[in-house]
């Protein structure tokens, strides 16, 4: 059974994969989303960067994905939302959410103040 814990996991990112062996390391087996494959929603962007602290473009994935060319390290955050919304690629991963807090955990020690 899932603890309340939730990965927002992309298994092909090596950051990721230390984040989701952290967690289970210190005996919890969190909910993993793998959210390229599920994709996201702009009302679950918006939560989730609330309950973060931070603006969308603070969550934004620039390296390796089309986030300058589409111009959106300067755009308002529901430009931003909906081109995440558009190409899941772009939420920079791993985010860790659990009923406190969320955080991006990058890097990966980051992990251990939500455990």
């Amino acid at each position: 059974m899932a603890d309340d814990i939730t990965i927002f996991h992309n298994p092909a990112c090596s950051t990721s994969r230390k984040v989701l062996e952290a967690i289970r390391a210190a005996g919890r087996e969190p909910r993993v989303v793998d959210y390229l494959k599920t994709g996201w929603t702009a009302p679950q962007l918006k939560a989730l960067f609330a309950k973060m602290g931070v603006a969308a473009r603070e969550a934004l994935r620039t390296r390796n994905t089309q986030a300058h060319a589409l111009g959106l390290t300067t755009a308002d955050d529901d430009k931003v939302i909906a081109a995440m919304v558009a190409d899941p690629v772009l939420v920079e991963r791993p985010i860790i959410e659990t009923p406190k807090a969320a955080r991006l955990c990058r890097p990966v020690e980051t992990v251990n103040a939500l455990l």
